[in-house]
């Protein structure tokens, strides 16, 4: 028995139609037909899918990749940024201690004229309470000229400036 173009023959040859059975028929044919054009379908179907399959991949892919690209730029620039923020932190720490030395100095200047004001002050009131008790300094003082002459004047400034080195090296 064997079996030939859908026909299953039983090995006689003779033509007779006793011998041979149909196994193809028609509607045989039709299904096959339908098989085969299902399956046609379905492969297609199946590589369309695999082909959308693989774009979605790819594009996936392609705007990962593009992230990428812009999470590096912004790191960039925050890097830049935070270069720039610790420059100018270092420069407004340069300042600041220029600033500290300074007041320091002139702290310790104002120290130093507050001390000669207080001097001044109560050499003033020692001389006012000497000329206070004893009226004679100004009388002759008066009748030389001297109270208020370059003598005079010069007198107190060097006395003035005695003073103002005392209290400068004092503060320092």
């Amino acid at each position: 028995m064997s079996l030939s173009g859908g026909t299953l023959s039983s090995g006689t040859s003779s033509g007779s139609s006793h011998g041979t059975q149909s196994y193809g028929s028609g509607g045989d044919m039709e299904l096959r037909a339908r098989m085969e054009l299902k399956r046609k379908r379905r492969m297609e179907s199946n590589r369309e899918s695999a082909k959308r399959s693989r774009q979605r991949k790819q594009q996936h892919l392609d705007d990962l990749t593009s992230q990428v690209d812009q999470l590096r730029a912004k790191n960039q620039q925050l890097v830049t940024a935070l270069n720039v923020t610790v420059q100018n932190y270092a420069e407004a720490e340069a300042q600041n201690s220029v600033l500290r030395t300074q007041m320091i100095e002139l702290e310790s200047r104002l120290c130093a004229l507050r001390e000669m004001i207080y001097f001044m002050n109560a050499n003033l009131l020692t001389n006012a309470a000497t000329i206070t008790t004893n009226p004679s300094t100004i009388i002759s003082a008066t009748a030389n000229n001297e109270a208020f002459g370059p003598s005079a004047w010069s007198s107190g400034m060097q006395m003035m400036q005695q003073t103002m080195d005392q209290l400068l090296y004092q503060c320092f």
